[in-house]
């Protein structure tokens, strides 16, 4: 985005709206990961959020990454208590 060091407004309305939307996320400090039923839910997340940042800005960048399991949910809570049932309570 051309809005040069800070983009907390953006991070706030594009958070606001995935909030909104229902899907489970999380923010963190370099990036926000959902979870949706679908390709076409995560894909109408970006979509949505695209709108939101286009709408302010001569430019767009995002980097997305997919983890596909058919047959799972709630990944966001499990995967992270499996790994503190090894080694105890971690920083999220």
């Amino acid at each position: 985005m051309d809005k040069g060091e800070s983009v907390k407004e953006d991070v706030a309305q594009i958070i606001k709206m995935i909030d909104e939307s229902g899907v489970s996320y999380q923010l963190t400090p370099m990036g926000t990961i959902i979870e949706t039923e679908s390709m076409d839910d995560a894909l109408d997340i970006v979509r949505r959020a695209y709108a939101v940042l286009e709408a302010n800005s001569n430019r767009v960048y995002a980097a997305l990454k997919f983890d596909i399991r058919k047959g799972k949910s709630n990944r966001l809570k499990t995967k992270i208590r499996s790994v503190e049932e090894i080694i105890g309570k971690v920083n999220t």
